[in-house]
């Protein structure tokens, strides 16, 4: 495994992106960083992070092998990694945020920003981008997200947490590799946040409505059950899961 250390730059994810562009990058390379001034987040969100106190990481893997209708599966086992690690380090009631947010006791403790490399309507290469809060214990203006410290009240090491979940990470691309679809998907909704209890949706225009999160497509749509037993797929632009 290549690990790129940086002090500080825009983005992991562009630092990949660029370095892909202009030679060959081997599989499962990392690039991380103390400090990122341009984190982001899905939909163009910030993902903002106090320096050294967290793990921004990002990591380049050939998918050259997987069918384009199935590239939600990365996202999926992302998620499942994550999941994974972060259960080794005892971290409580984890659950996956549709697409791919991992919560903690109903607090966000890691985004994900996945990005695709496609060349003649094939995949190419992914770039997964990790934003996990490790040590970081103020959150002022986001009542929604906590940290590994302040969940567990210890003090993590940021070189031993990236080494468990990269391993990890290259677990799971093994399983998906090797065809084992539903298998993943059951167990990414296996720990879906809020499926099958009763929840509340925000449209695109503002509407808001209840539902029963049921399941995901394999494109990644979200199976919602409406009132009169109706079940209806939505997008990540269509829809937002309030809590």
């Amino acid at each position: 495994m290549r690990i790129i250390k940086l002090s500080a730059i825009d983005s992991t994810n562009n630092y990949l992106k660029q370095l892909s562009a202009s030679q060959l990058v081997a599989d499962a390379t990392v690039v991380v960083t103390d400090f990122q001034t341009q984190g982001r987040g899905q939909m163009g969100t910030v993902w903002a992070s106090e320096a050294s106190k967290n793990l921004m990481f990002s990591v380049l893997k050939d998918v050259s092998w997987l069918d384009i209708d199935k590239s939600f599966y990365i996202s999926m086992v992302t998620s499942l990694a994550i999941v994974k690690t972060l259960d080794r380090f005892l971290i409580p009631k984890l659950r996956i945020k549709w697409p791919n947010d991992i919560l903690s006791a109903d607090k966000k403790i890691c985004g994900v920003l996945i990005e695709n490399v496609i060349k003649q309507n094939r995949l190419k290469e992914t770039i997964v981008g990790i934003g996990l809060n490790v040590n970081q214990t103020n959150f002022a203006g986001l009542p929604k997200a906590s940290s590994l410290q302040l969940i567990s009240g210890k003090v993590f090491d940021l070189d031993e947490i990236l080494q468990v979940l990269v391993a990890d990470l290259n677990g799971y691309f093994k399983l998906l590799e090797q065809g084992k679809f539903q298998e993943l998907k059951s167990a990414y909704e296996k720990v879906l946040f809020r499926k099958d209890k009763p929840s509340t949706f925000k449209d695109a225009e503002g509407f808001m409505f209840l539902g029963f999160i049921k399941s995901v497509t394999q494109s990644g749509n979200l199976q919602i059950l409406l009132e009169d037993e109706v079940l209806k797929e939505f997008d990540l632009k269509q829809i937002q899961l309030l809590y």
